[in-house]
């Protein structure tokens, strides 16, 4: 095998230091693997030449002492940052022919690192989507299949094609966004390790807005290790998003030490619930006796108001995406209806938002719109903050009980047919982010890590959720689990014969 195959940011940052590939060839070979790929349809947009640009510049600065931390290593974003002079359009109709004139915060960190661009990502419209199928640009095909149904899987949403470009080898790593589940269940799906931090500790600004109460952006990596590189980076105080936290961004690599004594790992009862498949249980009952085994303790937990996380999140998500999302109307930028004579301004902001934006997209916000409307503001809206509050006070009575972190499943299944929800109750979908929303709703941070797969092969994760600004926390019990359950499985690479 290749030494370029498989490859992890820390494994190449090693190589390319000591001069044993260079940024080019690097980049070459991920150019080569993403246009063998097409099947996957995870990149929306490929920046071949400006990649190989940026890694000339790499070969030239790669002995030099200001070189960057992630100099020559190519990754791709997700569709939803905005690029300066490149295409942005949140896999979104309405946001055709859209080129910011400016770079979000986030991504200009890891190009001021001298990381390389390879391009963006496939996503759900405007991250509204748990399975990648309301992307105008069609979905996102796992990587992962089950060999005997040779059946196209769902990567997850609404994330998929940033989880299914790091699974199948495409980049060494991406960016995602995560608003109820968004990195951590595709992450999940595809077999990767993905993480939200806790709300505030990355900046929002040039991110296309969903639910700005929620919306984080976050690593997905194949390794706890490149997560940790990847988050320190992105982290910190930005003076453009007043969200953002002037909180001291730690060192996360150097915190990865798997030292588990006098850890106290929570296991909350209400995480149990009715029709949870044995294999996800049996899952989850290893990672506690791996935990266990490493010298950490196992403490029964309550978070008794976690069975409205839901509910509350498909009030609030919808609210703040409805004026969000109120900005799109045809007249300063992106898609615009055409016009019949005698028709006005009225007709144009009506044609352009109901051509514009998907099913999903128009679902959510007219739920918004009726929720945050005058006779139903205090009956839902309130109200679902009131619970909120409730939400992130049981996590806040667990972690001052002394307990670390929490240990739950990440998804409720495993990787679902593409196609396969379609006929049903949109509540069928959402249902996918049961275990990962309470961690939204709370600003909490929360990782998911590949530890196990079903009978069949298909990946399954463990989510771990710790308190507001113990990244370091979470990412070393990740760490020391990842390394005890020894996931090694990839993909077969079908998408390329």
């Amino acid at each position: 095998m290749s030494k370029l195959e498989n490859l992890t940011i820390s494994k190449a940052r090693d190589l390319l230091s000591r001069g044993e590939v260079s940024a080019v060839a690097l980049t070459e070979h991920y150019l080569a693997k993403i246009e063998s790929s097409q099947k996957l349809n995870a990149f929306c947009l490929t920046t071949a030449e400006l990649a190989l640009e940026k890694a000339k510049h790499c070969d030239k600065l790669i002995k030099s002492a200001d070189k960057g931390k992630l100099c020559g290593i190519p990754l791709a974003v997700k569709d939803i940052f905005c690029t300066k002079s490149l295409p942005t359009q949140a896999a979104s109709k309405i946001l055709e022919g859209f080129i910011p004139p400016y770079e979000s915060t986030v991504t200009s960190k890891l190009w001021a690192e001298n990381a390389i661009l390879l391009g963006k990502l496939n996503m759900d419209e405007f991250a509204m989507g748990s399975s990648n199928e309301t992307s105008i640009y069609g979905p996102t095909i796992n990587p992962w299949q089950v060999a005997s149904e040779m059946q196209p899987l769902s990567p997850g949403g609404s994330s998929g094609g940033s989880a299914a470009a790091v699974a199948a080898d495409l980049c060494l790593a991406s960016l995602g966004t995560d608003t109820g589940g968004s990195i951590r269940q595709p992450a999940a799906f595809n077999g990767v390790v993905g993480i939200k931090p806790t709300y505030g500790r990355c900046s929002r600004w040039g991110i296309i807005a969903f639910a700005s109460s929620l919306d984080q952006a976050g690593p997905i990596t194949k390794t706890v290790r490149d997560s940790a590189i990847l988050l320190e980076i992105i982290s910190g105080h930005d003076k453009k998003d007043s969200t953002s936290v002037a909180n001291k961004v730690p060192n996360f690599e150097a915190a990865l030490d798997g030292d588990m004594r006098g850890k106290k790992i929570g296991i909350p009862a209400e995480y149990r619930i009715d029709g949870t498949p044995p294999e996800i249980i049996k899952l989850w009952e290893t990672g506690i006796e791996l935990l266990r085994d490493s010298g950490a303790e196992i403490v029964d937990i309550s978070l008794p108001h976690t069975k409205y996380s839901l509910p509350t999140y498909y009030v609030l998500a919808p609210a703040e995406a409805s004026s969000n999302l109120a900005r799109y109307d045809g007249v300063k930028y992106g898609y615009r209806a055409t016009l019949k004579k005698g028709e006005g301004i009225n007709e144009l902001y009506e044609k352009t938002r109901s051509e514009g934006f998907g099913d999903e997209v128009k679902r959510r916000i007219m739920v918004g719109t009726y929720v945050l409307s005058a006779g139903f503001y205090e009956a839902y809206y309130q109200k679902a903050l009131k619970v909120r509050s409730l939400i992130k006070k049981d996590f806040e009575n667990v972690f001052s009980m002394g307990v670390n972190a929490i240990l739950t499943p990440t998804t409720p299944s495993p990787a679902f047919p593409l196609g396969s929800k379609e006929d049903k109750s949109p509540v069928e979908m959402y249902l996918n982010d049961v275990f990962t929303v309470p961690a939204n709703l709370a600003g909490l941070p929360a990782i998911s890590i590949p530890t196990g797969t079903t009978d069949n092969g298909l990946p399954l994760g463990l989510q771990i959720i710790g308190p507001a600004w113990k990244e370091s926390e979470v990412l070393n019990i990740a760490f020391r689990l990842e390394q005890d359950s020894g996931f090694k499985f990839k993909p077969d690479q079908w998408w390329t014969n």
